[in-house]
């Protein structure tokens, strides 16, 4: 674990360290999480929406109204795009892209299994700049890498998510140098299996990393490491005492 010091900022960046919401189940399964993101003084940067594998075949009434309730709230809600490691078609993300724009009217993208490899770059660059246009220039676009990518990809998108996994692996995971070159707020870490005894721990590994935006939960992977995922689909157990540690008004 390593500790680098910033330098610069960027207009537009995020600051105060805040919550990333990866997806939640469908609303009609997970109406408590969907709510506690929209309850006032919640530190909530943006949420993913991922109706069905994207945006559905058609628009989900239920993710409809969820959709308004965060941005009522002041959520950025966030489209789910699976990249599948570079291999998904062109086309087929920007139709995808276009149906989560007109009917969920989101606020920019979550690009996931998003590649990390130098020759995937101007791949990836050619999709968020699409993306980007797409909602006038003002969209919020996060790639989800889940670990260190090629430098280039840092100019490529809002945030990059340069840590998904175990806690075992985050308490001692090194940060890249040339992070350094970026913004506090630049990259997003989710992490599954954070005791509650260690959450203070965690957090300071977040903000000594440049973390801006983060994912705790005490919940872990299926046996044999099976549906990676499924921890950050409901609330932690401890989810009102990270409200508390990063919420407005908590100085660090």
């Amino acid at each position: 674990m390593s500790h680098l010091t910033r330098t610069g900022t960027t207009a537009g960046t995020v600051r105060a360290l805040g919550v990333g919401a990866p997806g939640y189940a469908h609303p009609l399964l997970a109406p408590v999480e969907w709510a506690e993101l929209t309850r006032p003084g919640t530190p909530v940067h943006w949420a993913v929406l991922n109706v069905s594998d994207g945006p559905g075949s058609r628009p989900d009434p239920h993710c409809l109204e969820t959709a308004g309730r965060l941005r009522n709230a002041g959520v950025r809600v966030l489209g789910h795009l699976d990249l599948a490691h570079g291999s998904r078609p062109f086309g087929e993300l920007v139709s995808q892209a276009q149906r989560f724009v007109d009917w969920y009217r989101v606020g920019g993208f979550y690009l996931d299994r998003c590649p990390t490899d130098r020759t995937d770059l101007a791949g990836v660059r050619r999709v968020t700049t699409t993306l980007s246009a797409l909602l006038g220039g003002d969209a919020h676009l996060v790639l989800g890498h889940g670990g260190h990518p090629y430098p280039g990809y840092a100019e490529a998108a809002d945030q990059l998510v340069t840590f998904s996994g175990a806690w075992a692996e985050y308490r001692w995971s090194q940060v890249a140098e040339w992070t350094a070159d970026y913004p506090e707020g630049k990259f997003a870490h989710f992490v599954h299996g954070v005791p509650r005894t260690h959450l203070d721990e965690a957090l300071r590994i977040a903000r000594w990393q440049g973390a801006g935006t983060i994912f705790f939960t005490d919940r872990t992977p299926g046996p044999g490491g099976r549906g990676q995922s499924a921890p950050f689909h409901s609330l932690p157990g401890y989810w009102d005492e990270i409200v508390s540690r990063i919420g407005p008004g908590v100085s660090e």
